[in-house]
Protein backbone atom coordinates (compact mmCIF):
# COMPACT_ATOMS: atom_id res chain seq x y z
CA UNK A 1 0.00 0.00 0.00
CA UNK A 2 1.37 3.21 -0.88
CA UNK A 3 -0.62 6.66 1.16
CA UNK A 4 0.71 9.02 -1.23
CA UNK A 5 -0.78 7.29 -4.72
CA UNK A 6 -2.41 10.13 -7.09
CA UNK A 7 -1.00 12.93 -4.70
CA UNK A 8 1.24 15.65 -6.09
CA UNK A 9 3.97 17.16 -4.44
CA UNK A 10 6.63 19.87 -4.92
CA UNK A 11 10.00 19.93 -3.16
CA UNK A 12 11.47 23.28 -3.91
CA UNK A 13 15.09 22.79 -3.69
CA UNK A 14 15.96 18.86 -4.01
CA UNK A 15 19.26 18.95 -5.60
CA UNK A 16 20.99 17.14 -2.63
CA UNK A 17 20.46 16.94 1.29
CA UNK A 18 17.21 17.04 2.93
CA UNK A 19 15.36 18.04 -0.09
CA UNK A 20 16.85 14.99 -2.04
CA UNK A 21 16.18 12.38 0.85
CA UNK A 22 12.09 14.47 1.22
CA UNK A 23 11.78 13.69 -2.31
CA UNK A 24 12.71 10.39 -2.67
CA UNK A 25 10.79 9.26 0.64
CA UNK A 26 7.26 10.75 -1.12
CA UNK A 27 8.00 9.02 -4.28
CA UNK A 28 8.26 6.11 -2.02
CA UNK A 29 4.77 6.55 -0.92
CA UNK A 30 3.70 6.78 -4.07
CA UNK A 31 3.60 11.10 -5.03
CA UNK A 32 4.18 12.24 -8.25
CA UNK A 33 7.23 14.79 -6.97
CA UNK A 34 8.51 17.91 -9.10
CA UNK A 35 11.68 18.47 -7.90
CA UNK A 36 13.39 21.60 -8.64
CA UNK A 37 16.85 23.41 -8.17
CA UNK A 38 19.27 25.20 -10.18
CA UNK A 39 21.91 22.71 -10.91
CA UNK A 40 21.13 20.41 -13.65
CA UNK A 41 23.45 17.77 -16.17
CA UNK A 42 24.00 20.50 -18.31
CA UNK A 43 24.27 23.81 -15.74
CA UNK A 44 25.42 24.47 -12.53
CA UNK A 45 24.80 26.72 -9.66
CA UNK A 46 27.38 29.13 -7.58
CA UNK A 47 27.55 26.24 -5.70
CA UNK A 48 29.33 24.21 -7.96
CA UNK A 49 28.63 20.80 -6.85
CA UNK A 50 27.53 17.24 -8.62
CA UNK A 51 24.41 16.51 -7.71
CA UNK A 52 21.45 17.21 -10.50
CA UNK A 53 17.95 17.42 -10.14
CA UNK A 54 17.63 14.70 -12.72
CA UNK A 55 19.55 12.27 -10.36
CA UNK A 56 16.92 13.22 -7.61
CA UNK A 57 14.17 12.41 -10.30
CA UNK A 58 15.98 9.01 -11.12
CA UNK A 59 16.00 8.12 -7.38
CA UNK A 60 12.54 9.40 -6.74
CA UNK A 61 11.35 6.72 -9.82
CA UNK A 62 13.51 3.92 -8.70
CA UNK A 63 11.77 4.49 -4.97
CA UNK A 64 8.48 3.59 -6.93
CA UNK A 65 6.81 7.53 -7.26
CA UNK A 66 7.12 9.47 -10.32
CA UNK A 67 10.13 12.19 -10.52
CA UNK A 68 9.81 15.04 -12.03
CA UNK A 69 12.89 17.63 -12.64
CA UNK A 70 12.06 21.11 -13.45
CA UNK A 71 15.11 23.89 -13.12
CA UNK A 72 14.15 26.60 -11.36
CA UNK A 73 15.86 29.69 -9.67
CA UNK A 74 13.14 30.11 -7.26
CA UNK A 75 14.27 33.64 -6.52
CA UNK A 76 12.48 34.28 -10.05
CA UNK A 77 9.42 34.95 -9.58
CA UNK A 78 8.64 34.12 -13.66
CA UNK A 79 10.49 30.87 -13.33
CA UNK A 80 8.33 29.76 -10.26
CA UNK A 81 4.87 30.89 -11.98
CA UNK A 82 5.53 29.08 -14.70
CA UNK A 83 6.41 25.98 -12.85
CA UNK A 84 3.35 26.19 -10.89
CA UNK A 85 1.31 26.56 -14.22
CA UNK A 86 2.94 23.73 -15.38
CA UNK A 87 2.10 21.72 -11.84
CA UNK A 88 -1.73 22.84 -12.67
CA UNK A 89 -1.76 22.18 -16.45
CA UNK A 90 -0.05 18.46 -16.18
CA UNK A 91 -1.57 17.34 -13.06
CA UNK A 92 -4.47 19.48 -12.10
CA UNK A 93 -3.42 19.72 -8.31
CA UNK A 94 -1.01 20.23 -5.59
CA UNK A 95 -1.28 18.56 -2.35
CA UNK A 96 1.93 18.96 -0.92
CA UNK A 97 4.46 21.54 -0.69
CA UNK A 98 8.55 21.55 0.64
CA UNK A 99 9.86 24.57 1.07
CA UNK A 100 13.33 23.62 1.46
CA UNK A 101 15.12 25.54 -0.35
CA UNK A 102 18.67 27.16 1.10
CA UNK A 103 21.53 27.19 -0.90
CA UNK A 104 23.60 29.18 1.40
CA UNK A 105 25.96 26.63 3.33
CA UNK A 106 28.81 28.51 2.46
CA UNK A 107 27.75 31.90 2.64
CA UNK A 108 27.53 32.12 6.99
CA UNK A 109 30.49 33.31 8.89
CA UNK A 110 30.33 31.62 12.38
CA UNK A 111 30.74 33.78 15.19
CA UNK A 112 31.70 36.86 13.51
CA UNK A 113 29.41 39.71 14.66
CA UNK A 114 27.37 41.38 12.19
CA UNK A 115 29.54 44.49 12.09
CA UNK A 116 32.61 42.06 11.05
CA UNK A 117 30.54 39.27 8.52
CA UNK A 118 30.45 39.90 5.33
CA UNK A 119 27.09 42.26 4.12
CA UNK A 120 26.90 40.75 0.86
CA UNK A 121 27.26 36.89 2.05
CA UNK A 122 25.09 37.81 5.31
CA UNK A 123 21.95 39.66 2.67
CA UNK A 124 22.37 36.84 -0.16
CA UNK A 125 21.98 34.12 2.58
CA UNK A 126 18.33 35.68 3.65
CA UNK A 127 17.38 35.87 0.16
CA UNK A 128 18.28 32.73 -0.36
CA UNK A 129 16.26 31.06 2.84
CA UNK A 130 13.57 33.69 2.88
CA UNK A 131 12.63 35.04 -0.43
CA UNK A 132 12.62 31.79 -1.61
CA UNK A 133 10.13 29.82 0.61
CA UNK A 134 8.03 33.88 0.19
CA UNK A 135 7.79 33.47 -2.92
CA UNK A 136 7.12 29.45 -3.74
CA UNK A 137 4.41 29.98 -1.43
CA UNK A 138 2.62 33.52 -3.32
CA UNK A 139 2.52 30.91 -6.44
CA UNK A 140 1.97 27.62 -5.59
CA UNK A 141 -0.98 28.18 -2.47
CA UNK A 142 -4.05 28.79 -4.73
CA UNK A 143 -3.43 25.47 -6.21
CA UNK A 144 -2.35 23.90 -3.30
CA UNK A 145 -5.84 25.53 -1.45
CA UNK A 146 -8.37 24.12 -4.07
CA UNK A 147 -8.49 20.90 -2.01
CA UNK A 148 -8.76 20.15 1.53
CA UNK A 149 -5.50 18.46 3.39
CA UNK A 150 -2.87 20.27 1.40
CA UNK A 151 0.18 20.48 3.04
CA UNK A 152 2.95 23.01 3.07
CA UNK A 153 6.45 21.99 5.18
CA UNK A 154 8.63 24.58 6.13
CA UNK A 155 12.15 23.02 6.28
CA UNK A 156 14.53 24.76 8.91
CA UNK A 157 17.37 24.08 11.01
CA UNK A 158 15.60 23.62 14.82
CA UNK A 159 13.12 23.47 16.68
CA UNK A 160 11.23 26.75 17.75
CA UNK A 161 11.99 25.54 21.22
CA UNK A 162 16.04 25.24 20.55
CA UNK A 163 15.95 28.11 18.70
CA UNK A 164 14.31 30.47 21.28
CA UNK A 165 17.07 29.17 23.72
CA UNK A 166 20.23 29.17 21.82
CA UNK A 167 22.03 31.85 19.54
CA UNK A 168 22.93 29.83 15.90
CA UNK A 169 26.43 31.55 16.09
CA UNK A 170 25.57 34.49 13.51
CA UNK A 171 23.13 36.70 13.11
CA UNK A 172 21.94 36.24 10.02
CA UNK A 173 21.61 32.44 10.09
CA UNK A 174 19.87 32.98 13.15
CA UNK A 175 17.23 35.23 11.67
CA UNK A 176 17.16 33.20 8.39
CA UNK A 177 16.07 29.64 10.80
CA UNK A 178 13.80 31.34 13.01
CA UNK A 179 12.23 32.95 10.33
CA UNK A 180 11.09 30.20 8.36
CA UNK A 181 9.56 28.68 11.49
CA UNK A 182 7.51 32.27 12.03
CA UNK A 183 6.45 31.77 8.51
CA UNK A 184 4.89 28.03 8.96
CA UNK A 185 2.93 30.09 11.69
CA UNK A 186 1.86 32.44 9.55
CA UNK A 187 1.10 30.14 7.13
CA UNK A 188 -1.23 27.61 9.56
CA UNK A 189 -3.26 31.01 10.23
CA UNK A 190 -3.73 32.09 6.20
CA UNK A 191 -4.44 28.21 5.13
CA UNK A 192 -6.21 27.09 8.38
CA UNK A 193 -9.67 28.59 6.57
CA UNK A 194 -9.19 26.23 3.75
CA UNK A 195 -8.42 23.41 6.08
CA UNK A 196 -4.68 23.38 4.73
CA UNK A 197 -1.94 22.67 6.87
CA UNK A 198 1.50 24.00 7.26
CA UNK A 199 4.23 22.69 9.48
CA UNK A 200 7.71 23.59 10.21
CA UNK A 201 10.47 20.79 9.96
CA UNK A 202 13.63 20.31 11.29
CA UNK A 203 16.24 17.00 10.30
CA UNK A 204 18.87 16.93 13.08
CA UNK A 205 22.36 16.93 12.48
CA UNK A 206 21.98 15.14 8.32
CA UNK A 207 24.47 13.66 6.65
CA UNK A 208 24.18 15.56 3.32
CA UNK A 209 26.37 15.10 0.41
CA UNK A 210 28.40 18.34 2.12
CA UNK A 211 28.48 16.74 5.71
CA UNK A 212 29.83 13.22 4.49
CA UNK A 213 32.59 15.38 2.24
CA UNK A 214 33.67 17.51 5.06
CA UNK A 215 34.59 14.38 7.34
CA UNK A 216 35.81 12.21 4.43
CA UNK A 217 33.56 9.48 4.64
CA UNK A 218 30.09 8.02 2.65
CA UNK A 219 27.05 7.08 4.00
CA UNK A 220 27.86 3.44 3.99
CA UNK A 221 30.82 3.82 6.47
CA UNK A 222 29.66 7.46 7.83
CA UNK A 223 30.33 6.14 11.98
CA UNK A 224 34.37 6.26 10.63
CA UNK A 225 33.87 9.92 11.11
CA UNK A 226 32.88 9.63 15.03
CA UNK A 227 36.74 9.41 15.32
CA UNK A 228 37.06 12.85 14.45
CA UNK A 229 33.76 13.68 15.90
CA UNK A 230 32.40 12.04 18.52
CA UNK A 231 28.93 13.90 18.46
CA UNK A 232 28.27 12.64 15.18
CA UNK A 233 26.95 9.32 16.41
CA UNK A 234 23.80 11.02 17.05
CA UNK A 235 23.63 11.92 12.75
CA UNK A 236 21.42 11.12 10.44
CA UNK A 237 20.71 10.42 6.67
CA UNK A 238 18.35 12.45 4.75
CA UNK A 239 15.85 9.48 4.12
CA UNK A 240 15.18 10.32 8.36
CA UNK A 241 13.42 13.80 7.70
CA UNK A 242 12.34 12.19 4.31
CA UNK A 243 10.18 10.11 6.23
CA UNK A 244 8.92 12.77 8.77
CA UNK A 245 7.48 14.36 5.81
CA UNK A 246 6.51 11.44 4.04
CA UNK A 247 4.78 10.38 7.77
CA UNK A 248 2.80 13.78 7.86
CA UNK A 249 1.55 13.83 4.47
CA UNK A 250 -0.32 10.59 4.75
CA UNK A 251 -1.50 11.99 7.85
CA UNK A 252 -5.48 11.94 7.46
CA UNK A 253 -5.00 14.13 10.28
CA UNK A 254 -2.16 16.18 10.19
CA UNK A 255 -4.16 19.19 11.18
CA UNK A 256 -3.31 18.46 14.51
CA UNK A 257 0.17 19.63 13.78
CA UNK A 258 -0.70 23.07 12.13
CA UNK A 259 1.22 25.75 12.87
CA UNK A 260 3.72 23.61 15.00
CA UNK A 261 7.66 23.31 15.28
CA UNK A 262 8.66 19.53 14.52
CA UNK A 263 11.83 17.42 14.72
CA UNK A 264 12.50 14.55 12.69
CA UNK A 265 13.12 12.87 16.03
CA UNK A 266 10.12 13.77 17.30
CA UNK A 267 7.32 12.82 14.67
CA UNK A 268 9.41 9.55 14.52
CA UNK A 269 8.52 8.53 18.27
CA UNK A 270 4.90 9.66 16.82
CA UNK A 271 4.70 7.51 13.22
CA UNK A 272 6.72 4.75 14.62
CA UNK A 273 9.39 5.08 11.57
CA UNK A 274 13.20 4.46 11.59
CA UNK A 275 16.39 5.72 9.66
CA UNK A 276 18.10 4.03 6.96
CA UNK A 277 20.03 1.52 10.03
CA UNK A 278 17.03 0.99 11.71
CA UNK A 279 17.37 3.47 14.62
CA UNK A 280 15.40 6.64 15.72
CA UNK A 281 18.10 9.29 16.40
CA UNK A 282 16.56 12.50 18.70
CA UNK A 283 19.27 14.81 17.74
CA UNK A 284 17.82 18.19 19.47
CA UNK A 285 17.39 16.17 22.85
CA UNK A 286 20.90 14.57 22.41
CA UNK A 287 22.09 18.53 21.59
CA UNK A 288 20.58 20.00 24.76
CA UNK A 289 21.08 16.78 27.36
CA UNK A 290 24.88 15.81 26.12
CA UNK A 291 26.51 17.56 23.79
CA UNK A 292 25.37 21.85 24.83
CA UNK A 293 25.52 20.40 28.17
CA UNK A 294 29.36 19.60 28.12
CA UNK A 295 29.13 15.77 28.71
CA UNK A 296 31.17 13.28 26.51
CA UNK A 297 29.68 12.31 23.25
CA UNK A 298 27.07 9.02 24.29
CA UNK A 299 24.53 8.59 21.68
CA UNK A 300 22.79 5.76 23.64
CA UNK A 301 19.42 6.10 24.58
CA UNK A 302 19.11 8.58 21.73
CA UNK A 303 19.08 6.69 18.98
Amino acid sequence: MKPLNGKVALVAGATRGAGRGIAIELGAAGATVYVTGRTTRTQQSEYKRPETIEETAELVNDAGGLGIAVQVDHLDPDQVQALISRIENEQGRLDILVNDVWGAEYLAQWNVPVWEHSLERGLRMLRLAIDTHIITSHFALPLLIRNKNGLVIEITDGTAEYNDKNYRLSLFYDLAKTSVIRMAQSLAQELSPYKCTAVAVTPGWMRSEIMLEHYGVKEGNWREAIVKEPHFAISESPRFVGRAVAALSGDSEVGRWNGQSVSSGKLAQVYGFCDLDGSQPDCWRYLVEVQDAGKPANAQGYR
